[in-house]
């Protein structure tokens, strides 16, 4: 980065790490400042359909040329030091960054890949980290896992940092603690989501900040676990102007948010539904918002995986032995879970499953067994749902 000329210290960072929510909290808070008339960069990752949706100015993912260039940009850097071999991720954060600085943001919303301590975002240096919460993923589950894992994530954090956190585990925060941000706003002291009922398309939700309080604030967005996100966002905008948000800008930014892939309904009769849920806690929230949120008859379950999960953990979160029918699909990845492991692992948790290895059959042999009044749930990876996403909307 020092020989790109450290794109990175040209622009306020707001940086977040966590297992689940980061995503969906990312587009919140790119939502929020955009409205504010903030010219936004963001980086988030995976993508679903095409890799330029992981690099964003003004909400526009980054053009071919725009990424092509950035990309030589840094093969040229990364030569001209000996050649440094890159990680993909690597190439892909330092291309951002660049193109960020090249674009003249305002601020940069950056999401973390992989824990934060070593992850290559955190070259960037955060005005406010976010932290969504802390589960089990990227472990063995060996030891005190959950701790090992806070302490990574806790690596975004920086004497001059103000820390949202949303964790409330009192033993994760005191691992946050530790790193002495300059402030920290925590979830259920500081700030909460006060109510949060069911409303046609989403959330009504009130929620009290450091700043003030946002109440009856339509969110367009499904499951409970979206208002607590919203509620990370709110005040992770607030601390960054210092300010509270007008009431207007919170309406108008939550109110018609575009989140592809989260419990994402693409269209009814039956009603199908893509989330990109693929480790056990998120499993778990899906499960419960989806029988919180929707009354539809049958439930069948498209489910692919990638490698370095534990299908059966998976399957048991989503409550699989409440579907009607899991259809088993191979995953178009390289990494992919062969089918019939899924459908052994939807099997030990009691779930009745059929095998169809190719990701589209599954969605039509799903489709083709629903009747209009059911639910079709796609979900298990990010290649997953955006395969399917694209499949769908094509018809």
């Amino acid at each position: 980065m020092a020989c790109l000329a450290d794109p990175q210290d040209s622009y306020p960072v707001i940086h977040l790490t966590g297992t689940n929510g980061k995503g969906s909290t990312a587009g919140m808070i790119e939502a929020l400042l955009a409205t504010m008339g903030l010219r936004v960069g963001t980086f988030t990752s995976p993508h679903l359909e095409s890799i330029n949706e992981r690099i964003r100015v003004g909400g526009e993912p980054i053009s071919d040329i725009d990424l092509a260039s950035a990309i030589t940009s840094v093969a040229a850097a990364s030569e001209s030091l000996g050649g440094q071999g890159l990680s993909w991720f690597e190439t892909m954060t330092a291309a951002a960054l660049s193109h960020f600085a090249n674009e003249a943001v305002d601020v940069v919303v950056l999401e973390v890949g992989l824990l934060g301590r070593y992850d290559a975002t955190n070259v960037a240096h955060a005005q406010i980290a976010v932290v969504t919460n802390v589960g089990f993923d990227h472990t063995d589950g060996a030891g005190d896992w959950r701790l090992e894992i806070a302490r990574e994530k806790a690596g975004i954090i920086e004497p001059s940092t103000v820390l949202v956190m949303g964790e409330q585990d009192p033993e994760v925060v005191s691992v946050f603690e530790r790193e002495k941000p300059a402030a920290m706003i925590e979830r259920g002291i500081d700030f909460d989501v006060v109510d949060d009922t069911l409303a046609v398309g989403g959330r009504l939700i009130d929620v009290r900040t450091p700043r003030g309080r946002y109440g009856e604030l339509f969110l367009a967005m499904h499951g409970h676990h979206q208002s607590e996100n919203a509620s990370l966002a709110l005040v992770a905008v607030e601390e960054f102007f210092d300010s509270c948000i007008p009431d207007d800008v919170a309406a108008e930014a939550l109110g018609s948010p575009t989140m592809p892939g989260r419990m994402e309904i693409v269209s009814r009769n039956p009603l199908v539904v893509l989330d990109v849920a693929h480790n056990p806690p998120g499993a778990e929230v899906l499960a419960n918002a989806l029988e919180s949120t929707f009354d539809e008859g049958r439930r069948f379950v498209v489910l692919g995986m990638l490698d370095g999960r534990d299908p059966v953990a998976v399957c048991e979160a989503l409550h699989v032995a409440d579907a009607e029918v899991v259809v088993a699909c191979t995953a178009p990845s390289r990494r992919g879970v062969p089918a019939a492991e899924v459908a052994a692992a939807v099997a030990a948790c009691g779930g009745t499953s059929e095998v169809v290895d190719d990701l589209d059959e599954a969605v039509d042999r799903a489709l083709s067994m629903a009747s209009p009044e059911d639910m079709v749930l796609i979900v298990g990876s990010h290649t997953v749902v955006g395969r399917a996403r694209g499949l769908l909307l094509r018809k």
